[in-house]
């Protein structure tokens, strides 16, 4: 035989429906069927799938997760509200999560006074009164009448020559936070020390700062030991009560002399911490 017909005129029955077809649009499957090009179906890739090994377990470059220090939070306007011949002092701020655990904050950029309660008693700021080594268990304060009797403070401190070799670091902040245990509002003295340390902040402490010297006129941060108040509101889901922390209050030294809100635009919370 020299070569096969061509078939313009022949008929071929498809292998898939039986019918027959004009040879000439007759096509192979990958199954070796001869079918018509009308019923003709392509090879599903599921019936050869791709080879697939195991998935990854661990990523060639990984580095260990950090958590990141707190920062200040910018509180609404006028977030401050006091309340006639009371130590209570309430602070507006949406959303805030400090239910997670002990928080002390101090309050920053405050515009006015409050209910007769001075900006520097809101802010808790002084100055040192004299220079301190960095391994003294008391300090003096120009003034710690409005300094709550046990808690934290943070002395300011911008390095200079005389405190690092590493020109470098002339000018950056090293501030150091102290726990006390006593104040002898009399005195202005702060006692029982704990040098080195952090304020706990929702429930986390920072890493800890490092013991210094500080000089006479240094300025001194204190801080509150806040509690959030929570508010129980309806939702129209389930479950059908919902539990908002939206504010929280911290105890004055003294009583304020009036009911009052202010503050002031843009005041900001957070933690004594956070300028080291």
């Amino acid at each position: 035989m020299g070569k096969f017909s061509k078939g313009r005129y022949a008929l071929m029955i498809s292998d898939r429906s039986g019918a027959a077809f004009p040879y000439r649009e007759m096509v192979q499957e990958w199954n070796g069927a001869w079918v018509h090009t009308s019923e003709y179906e392509p090879k599903q890739p599921q019936i050869d799938p791709r080879p697939h090994g195991a998935d990854s377990q661990a990523l060639q470059h990984a580095k260990p997760a950090r958590t990141e220090f707190a920062t200040e939070d910018i509180l609404p306007n006028n977030p401050i509200t006091t309340t006639a011949a009371s130590k209570t002092l309430s602070i507006s701020f949406p959303s805030n999560a400090f239910n997670d655990g002990t928080t002390y904050v101090t309050l920053r950029d405050l515009k006015q006074p409050v209910g007769g309660v001075a900006v520097a008693t809101l802010e808790l700021t002084t100055t040192l009164n004299g220079a301190i080594s960095d391994s003294v268990t008391s300090l003096t304060l120009a003034d710690s009448s409005a300094f709550p009797s046990s808690g934290y403070i943070m002395i300011e401190k911008v390095l200079t020559n005389s405190d690092t070799s590493n020109p470098l670091l002339v000018g950056k902040y090293r501030n150091e936070v102290i726990q006390y245990t006593g104040n002898n509002t009399g005195t202005n003295v702060l006692s029982g020390l704990t040098r080195g340390t952090a304020a706990p902040y929702r429930g986390e402490t920072p890493p800890s700062t490092t013991a210094s010297s500080h000089s006479t006129g240094a300025k001194v941060f204190g801080c509150y030991l806040a509690t959030a108040v929570a508010t129980t509101i309806n939702t129209t889901g389930q479950p059908p009560t919902e539990t908002q922390y939206n504010s929280l209050t911290v105890q004055l030294v003294s009583n304020a002399t009036s009911t009052d809100t202010g503050g002031g635009f843009q005041c900001t919370i957070g933690p004594v911490n956070d300028r080291y």
